[in-house]
């Protein structure tokens, strides 16, 4: 049976195919916008859904969620999204695991970035895997300013809290990177309000990235309003090429 396709993968468009990053600061509603998904289902590796009437599986170790994931493989159940929130305690859980497998107390007691090669590789395998699976992947992180080396200087940048082996492998394998913010809203008498937002596009200023194309480069922080512009998009071309971390902001400083 021949191995190489004869037809072209066509784009999905349903929003539950998707594995989509949601990153900004604490309490700005992340796991709000997330629970609103199509048969969402939290995998909660830290509290704080105490205010949201969601299903969820507590999340207390690497192995846990291993097994969490095995059950949502078999199928049995009315779940179309996985949440897991956050994405950073779980890539912690995965450390811890490594570390007490290997009998050791550190990633860097093995030498030579062993280590911590296997902490990654067991990390991208398992949402690897997930991603892979037919239902909607959404990982929550928080958000934090680092200063970055360019041609004009120094600046800062919002990212994702992951550390940064993490971070790239969790940019690489999402189809949108959406920054969760605050936009300052001026009024008639030169007064300012604030209103809760997603980016999606890169900027020299925070990551983000879509590569559907369906959505506007800003919109409210609403699911509803969210879902309503993807499906209401004209699709583009994806790019055939990854949006790895930093050459958002790349592509963006050069244009």
């Amino acid at each position: 049976m021949p191995l190489l396709p004869t037809t072209k993968t066509q784009p999905k468009p349903d929003l539950a195919d998707l594995t989509v990053l949601v990153y900004g600061q604490t309490k700005i509603g992340k796991s709000t916008l997330c629970s609103q998904a199509d048969g969402a289902l939290f995998l909660a590796t830290e509290p704080g859904l105490n205010a949201l009437d969601v299903y969820q599986v507590p999340i207390q170790s690497w192995e846990e969620l291993r097994n969490a994931c095995g059950e949502i493989e078999k199928g049995d159940h009315p779940f179309k999204t996985i949440i897991i929130d956050t994405i950073d305690n779980a890539y912690k859980f995965c450390t811890d695991y490594i570390v007490k497998k290997c009998k050791i107390e550190h990633e860097s007691d093995l030498g030579y970035g062993k280590g911590y090669a296997l902490v990654n590789n067991e990390f991208q395998r398992v949402l690897t895997k997930l991603a892979f699976l037919s239902y909607g992947l959404f990982l929550i992180s928080h958000a934090k300013e680092i200063e970055v080396d360019s041609r004009t200087g120094k600046r800062m940048c919002v990212v994702p809290t992951l550390p940064d082996k993490a971070r790239k492998i969790v940019l690489g394998m999402a189809d949108m990177v959406l920054f969760c913010d605050l936009e300052a809203i001026p009024g008639e008498k030169g007064e300012q309000s604030m209103r809760r937002v997603i980016r999606t596009k890169p900027s020299l200023y925070y990551e983000a990235g879509d590569r559907t194309g369906r959505l506007p480069e800003t919109l409210e922080l609403d699911f509803g309003k969210f879902r309503e512009s993807y499906n209401a998009a004209t699709v583009t071309a994806p790019t055939a090429k990854a949006v790895e971390p930093n050459l958002m902001a790349q592509a963006a400083e050069k244009q």
